[in-house]
């Protein structure tokens, strides 16, 4: 007779009637558990073409990590049998595990939801009592897993930007609309990003509309080449940051004249909301003063201002207005980045009246990853790491959906 311990191993496990439990061991010193699984007879299906085969020997005992029972360990041990058939001699499928895998499929999808949780591979591994590779090899397993299930479609605002991995740079596709992360490239030059984005979006041609990028040479012709039909808009965040650099370039080169400017990097460079009481203070000091500075920050506000513009035609019209006011003040730095905008004329206009742009949330999002686990060594552990946090992937195996 079954006993109420047998039912739940059942069905933690997934156990059919052709499958019996042998025996449960408890190791109170070790802290483990184990449990002996062997088949009870009955039909052997070959994994390879579905029929019926016959039994041909049972493999050596293969042991599975399973899910903790209080505070033990649980493995669980299983002779698996090897059934002949027309494609020769294969070993059956196990309800509890996928082919060649050393843990449980409920085990793969605790470690999941654990390290979406912690968001850090060690601490994960710490929880778990295993070895780092244990969770490491999960984690890409589940975005492999997830990009074959993904089906790309409806995605009609697309956002490319790069980010730093010392000493390279990868290529960060993502869907604009929903926020989530398309892929990871490695490298920026054309070829790469020509082959990523092309990979990734050929299909889809016909139905992006926008695509969000900054002004990276490559960026913008692989853009344009592909999607010619795509309007392309240079990213509002990546504008900014250009008119942020501006104006501390104006601020280092005059606070050797004067020291009303030390300490004022943040004073500057934060928007009024975010600014400290003591920030907000050196900040109304300067713009008493009559600087360059204050002139550089005033071009980057007046610069926020045209995004409200509700028309492309509007938009054309005060970055002209814009750009001539810039040419009579002469702040050279802000002249430089000026020049830069109207080299890029048509994705800057575009920016001001279009407001897909979604590098700031992308930006932060992958910099969290970055900074949790501390760095990554491999461009594979980064990229798979992005996509299981910001892919939006449908990450679980089988047992858990």
């Amino acid at each position: 007779m079954e006993t109420i311990l047998d039912s739940v191993v059942r069905h933690s496990l997934q156990l059919g009637s052709d499958w019996k439990i042998d025996r449960m061991l408890l190791d109170a010193e070790a802290q483990r558990i184990d449990i002996y699984i062997s088949h009870a007879g009955g039909p052997l299906i070959c994994p390879k073409t579905g029929e019926t085969g016959t039994l041909y020997d049972h493999r050596t005992e293969r042991s599975w990590r399973h899910l903790d029972w209080f505070q033990f360990r649980c493995f669980v041990h299983c002779r698996v049998p090897r059934v002949q058939s027309s494609a020769g001699v294969n070993t059956i499928e196990v309800p509890w595990s996928s082919a060649s895998q050393r843990y449980t499929e409920a085990f793969e999808s605790w470690t999941i939801r654990l390290l979406q949780a912690t968001k850090n591979q060690t601490k994960t591994a710490q929880l778990l009592r295993c070895k780092f590779d244990v969770v490491n090899r999960i984690l890409h397993r589940s975005v492999a897993r997830g990009e074959q299930r993904r089906v790309l479609q409806g995605i009609s605002h697309v956002s490319v930007d790069e980010k730093a991995i010392h000493p390279k740079y990868a290529t960060v596709v993502s869907d604009s609309e929903r926020g989530v992360v398309l892929d990871v490239g490695q490298g920026r030059d054309k070829n790469s990003v020509k082959a990523l984005l092309w990979g990734l979006l050929g299909d889809l041609k016909d139905e992006i509309q926008t695509i969000t990028t900054d002004m990276w040479k490559a960026y913008i012709s692989c853009v344009t080449e592909l999607f010619p039909n795509a309007t392309l808009i240079h990213d509002r965040f990546h504008l900014i940051q250009y008119l942020n650099k501006a104006i501390d370039q104006v601020r280092r080169r005059e606070v050797k004249q004067h020291d009303e400017l030390k300490h004022s990097r943040y004073a500057l460079l934060k928007n009024e909301a975010n600014r400290t009481a003591n920030q907000e203070d050196i900040f109304q000091a300067i713009q008493k003063l009559n600087l360059q500075v204050s002139i550089a920050w005033r071009f980057r506000e007046d610069f926020k201002a045209i995004f409200r513009c509700c028309s492309l035609a509007d938009a054309k019209k005060y970055f002209k207005l814009w750009l001539e006011s810039v040419d009579e003040e002469a702040v050279k730095e802000v002249v430089q980045i000026a020049e830069m905008f109207e080299r890029h004329r048509e994705g800057v206009c575009n920016a001001l009246c279009h407001e897909q742009s979604n590098a700031r949330a992308c930006n932060g999002k992958i910099q969290e990853v970055k900074t949790v686990g501390r760095g990554y060594r491999t461009f594979k552990n980064f990229r798979s790491a992005i996509l299981f946090f910001h892919g939006g992937l449908e990450l679980h195996p089988q047992y858990s959906r």
